[in-house]
């Protein structure tokens, strides 16, 4: 009888958006039924464009079941379609339909985002990388998050409010204090 081989699933703080060696780096732990977090996405992906080539994001799944029932699974689905390449894809999609996350709603999204694993529903239903978004809770908690959306640079929790003011600044500074950050960062 043949094995079936066990592909190793990437976790989500494997996941970047722009330069991954960029000077500065965003993390975002957030939950897909925040209205919160789906602002400050919208924020970043600003940034994203204002500092092209000098920052880095990773989107981190926190979500608050004890508020938001799908919010778990709609991280499970994101860790899913990363595994086929279509981890953002399915985050800004995932963040477009936010009263759209039972498990056929994201069924259809990861559709849409381009997967095309057969087995998605079934992993969904499963389970399967639910200990991935486990991971990514724990950390926060070690981090001494216990509310969304919480966005760190280079590590450091940034303190609220998270506007795109306070966030550029912080990032500027950054900015001006790196070797890395005077035109020499690839893009």
């Amino acid at each position: 009888m043949q094995k079936k081989e066990v592909l190793p699933v990437i976790p989500s703080k494997d996941f970047f958006l722009g330069n991954r060696e960029a000077p500065v780096q965003l993390t975002v732990f957030g939950d897909y039924e925040s209205a919160d977090t789906r602002k400050l996405n919208e924020m970043i992906m600003q940034v994203l464009k204002s500092f092209e080539g000098k920052v880095s994001f990773s989107y981190r799944h926190f979500p608050l079941t004890q508020i938001h029932q799908r919010a778990h699974k709609a991280a499970e689905a994101v860790i899913a379609a990363g595994q086929e390449g279509r981890y953002w894809e399915m985050h800004q999609l995932v963040m477009e339909h936010p009263h759209s996350l039972g498990i056929i709603s994201l069924k259809s999204l990861a559709r849409e985002a381009g997967v095309v694993n057969k087995r998605f529903l079934d992993q969904l239903m499963n389970g399967t990388f639910g200990w991935n978004v486990q991971d990514d809770l724990r950390e926060g908690l070690s981090l001494g998050i216990r509310e969304v959306p919480v966005l760190l640079i280079n590590g450091s929790i940034i303190e609220k409010p998270l506007v795109a003011g306070h966030v550029n600044k912080a990032i500027r500074e950054l900015l001006t204090k790196s070797p890395r950050a005077n035109g020499r960062v690839a893009a």
